[in-house]
């Protein structure tokens, strides 16, 4: 009897102090299209973690090097990310970038190599709402491209981007026709079980 492959595994990173916050939702609609799609998903939620700025001190670049040698909440957020088959992020606007929770897990990803992950084989989703009316003048802007930069220089390719405008928690679960956008991200974000 042939074995059932196992489900494809989508890590959600939520980077928002708001659980219920409109970045928060835009994940969660990725979410519940990667589930249709048949992937197990899990989500951390980033504020309240105890995850240190990185530090440089390079410890995790040396040869043989097997961790970065800050020991805090992070050290089993690497272990999610090497098992997971696609990572989603999700940050709010904050002054004209990604929120510090999410921008200190981005720098903290610079240990990648010495956990062995190897991010070509995944693929990654991004999340960004915005106080203002447009990408540009809010900055989220700058946010899409540092994900883009950074994603670009590990090789891990970005499957898609959803991001809206709105202001109180959970306003943008108005706006309909983004809100599937982001659902429709998340059945796709993974090939097809074969």
């Amino acid at each position: 009897m042939p074995k059932t492959p196992a489900k494809k595994q989508v890590l959600v990173l939520l980077g928002s102090p708001r659980k219920k916050g409109n970045s928060a939702a835009l994940a969660a609609a990725i979410a519940e299209g990667a589930r249709e799609a048949g992937a197990r998903v899990e989500a951390i939620f980033l504020h309240g973690k105890k995850i240190a700025p990185c530090k440089s001190c390079y410890a995790c670049q040396k040869r043989n090097s097997r961790r970065c040698a800050i020991d805090d909440d992070m050290q089993p957020i690497y272990a999610k990310l090497k098992r997971a088959d696609a990572w989603v992020l999700a940050s709010p606007v904050y002054w004209f970038n990604m929120s510090a929770q999410m921008k200190t897990l981005m720098d903290r990803l610079f240990a990648l190599k010495a956990y062995q992950i190897d991010p070509r084989g995944k693929k990654a989703a991004i999340a960004m709402s915005f106080g203002d009316s447009d990408p540009f003048s809010s900055g989220c802007v700058n946010a899409l491209r540092c994900f883009q930069d950074a994603f670009a220089y590990i090789g891990l390719p970005i499957a898609g981007m959803v991001y809206g405008s709105a202001g109180g928690a959970g306003e943008i679960l108005a706006n309909a026709e983004l809100m599937q956008q982001a659902r429709e991200l998340g059945q796709r974000l993974l090939p097809p079980a074969q």
